[in-house]
């Protein structure tokens, strides 16, 4: 018996009937398994030391340059991970698919955040961030032979965000937290700036989850906990559920849709935007090795590809380079 199989035989003794088991999971390009590692925790090792998680360290979460102590993307999925695996823990489900999923969860976001969504969006009419997620981890890394990512992660990683939900528990929990996470980190920042602090908070966000971003984390993880115990189904009592709620309508009015922010967002988008119509009209621009995903891809595709996988620093020196004009001193 190798460390592997040890480790998938402790999955089956110690894990919930229902909790995602590692012997269990299946790629959909079937290869040799390791003799030390998981599917998951191979998984979660083709993420970390793949170039779209590198990237996320300048791309932004909320703000824009906004200095060292802001998050990123990079930290956002940090965070979303550590919450994810204490519930997953706590309930005696599968933690490292949690972190797997969790750490590429954001693989697919564009530069500038959701402006950059925005913007791509509406340049070719279709456009999400989980969708592009897949696409990462399914083309790109390796060669080109993209992650082989397991079929659970990959339903985690699609299903962390929009209508459709997750097939997996522990998707759940990353769909949840991500969810939590970006809204209290989010304060947090926006106490920094100045742009929303506690005071401000809706009241029934303030009585039943508090005012400091740090106990709102505490009271929610503790409540899915309390609620999802030896249960199939990940829980949040409605009394905080409906708080949660109050808390996302204030942070949309207060910060992701506020002014001051909002006339920097349509400069990013405007940014996304000229590059996607540059390389359209003079694709020749373009590295050798996206335009030889033409063929693979499609032109278009491939540039859209490119230009989401772009951090935010390169975006802005692309467009520095090509649309600003160079003046002596």
């Amino acid at each position: 018996m190798n460390v592997r199989e040890y480790t998938e035989g402790l999955e089956q003794k110690n894990l919930m009937p229902w909790a995602c088991k590692s012997a269990a999971s299946h790629r959909l390009s079937e290869e040799p398994q390791d003799d030390l590692r998981t599917a998951f925790q191979r998984d979660r090792d083709r993420i970390i030391h793949s170039k779209a998680f590198r990237s996320l360290k300048h791309k932004t979460q909320v703000y824009l340059s906004p200095g060292d102590h802001y998050r990123t993307r990079l930290t956002h999925s940090m965070e979303v991970s550590q919450i994810s695996r204490t519930i997953g823990r706590a309930l005696r489900l599968n933690e490292d698919m949690i972190e797997a999923a969790a750490l590429g969860h954001d693989l697919g976001h564009t530069p500038f955040g959701h402006a950059g969504e925005r913007a791509i969006n509406k340049y070719t009419g279709h456009f999400t961030h989980n969708e592009q997620s897949i696409r990462v981890v399914t083309y790109y890394g390796r060669q080109g032979r993209g992650l082989n990512l397991t079929a659970e992660v990959q339903d985690a990683i699609l299903c962390h965000t929009g209508e459709k939900l997750p097939g997996t528990l522990e998707g759940t929990i990353v769909r949840r937290c991500d969810r939590i996470c970006y809204l209290c980190s989010d304060l947090d920042d926006s106490i920094r700036v100045g742009l929303a602090g506690p005071d401000k908070l809706p009241g029934i966000v303030a009585m039943r989850l508090g005012t400091q971003p740090t106990q709102i984390l505490d009271i929610l993880v503790h409540n899915i906990v309390e609620c999802s115990a030896g249960k199939d189904k990940i829980i949040l009592d409605s009394y905080y559920d409906e708080a949660v709620e109050e808390f996302r309508d204030f942070m949309f009015a207060y910060v992701y849709e506020c002014p001051a922010l909002e006339k920097e967002h349509q400069k990013a988008e405007h940014v996304i935007m000229s590059l996607l119509d540059m390389y359209e009209k003079e694709p020749q621009l373009l590295p050798e090795d996206v335009q030889l995903n033409f063929d693979r891809f499609g032109k278009m595709t491939a540039i859209v590809d490119y230009v989401a996988g772009l951090t935010d620093l390169s975006a802005v020196r692309m467009f520095n380079q090509h649309f600003v004009p160079k003046v002596s001193e």
